[in-house]
């Protein structure tokens, strides 16, 4: 029984992920400058590498692009949270 309650959970994660993946900025909205609070945050090389080459096609500062991204899966998921 446990078993099945595990992969029910894991099947209900799976489509939250791909709700979100679908409802997901592009990246040129990503790249629109808006205030900001500066934190320390540690990335693995390969996100860092992406985002500064997505952020110099776009001649903006690729922290803009992560700081959208992370913004918007906030307001995805805090408003899920108020459901």
């Amino acid at each position: 029984m446990k078993k099945e309650s595990k992969t029910k959970l894991n099947n209900q994660n799976v489509n939250e992920v791909s709700r979100f993946k679908s409802s997901m900025p592009s990246l040129d909205q990503l790249a629109q400058k808006e205030d900001a609070v500066k934190v320390t945050l540690s990335l693995t090389k390969s996100s860092v590498d992406y985002f500064k080459s997505e952020a110099a096609k776009r001649e903006v500062c690729y922290q803009v692009m992560i700081r959208n991204l992370i913004d918007e899966y906030v307001k995805h998921f805090a408003n899920k949270s108020e459901e």
